[in-house]
């Protein structure tokens, strides 16, 4: 039987534009951004939803959300910055997925729209929770979350084969 994994799609929480200047892979979390992330961080743990691995894109606003978000995890977890999640598409993150270290039983990918959204929607395949995926279909804001259970290697992840558990937005929290 196949190994089962968690896999863990959050978007960055939401960023500032006050500095017009500031190209946008430097841009920083807002006000909102640093309370929802932590936010969700509170939420993974209380779940019980802990990555042994976390996919972050290098852009600040991402660094800062998972600096945050880590923080109220009880546990450490590694994160591998990459610039390749920045402005990716699907396949660009399912690449990087696949190339996630097979002992890791729970993977976070942080990262940016639209490409993250379109990677949890084409990932999302039959046995989908149908209120999750309603949701992820509706609308995937900042600081969302969505987690699917898939069976098998990381290297062997395909769009489709994803089963899309539970979609969850910051407002639903606080």
């Amino acid at each position: 039987m196949a190994t089962t994994r968690q896999l863990l799609v959050l978007r960055h929480a939401k960023s500032s534009w006050d500095d017009p200047k500031l190209a946008d892979f430097d841009r920083p979390l807002g006000p909102r951004g640093l309370k929802t992330a932590p936010l969700m961080g509170r939420e993974l743990a209380r779940r019980g939803w802990l990555p042994d691995l976390a996919l972050v894109s290098s852009a600040l606003r991402t660094r800062d959300t998972w600096r945050l978000v880590s923080a109220e995890l009880p546990k450490k977890v590694p994160a591998d910055f990459a610039l390749a999640l920045y402005e990716a598409t699907a396949a660009d993150i399912l690449a990087k997925v696949r190339q996630a270290k097979a002992k890791a039983g729970s993977l976070l990918v942080l990262g940016h729209n639209p490409g993250l959204e379109e990677f949890a929607r084409q990932l999302a395949g039959d046995g989908s929770d149908a209120g999750a995926l309603k949701k992820l279909e509706e609308k995937f804001p900042t600081a969302a979350l969505a987690r699917f259970d898939v069976d098998g290697d990381w290297a062997d992840l395909t769009f489709g084969s994803g089963r899309l558990t539970h979609c969850i937005r910051p407002k639903e929290l606080s």
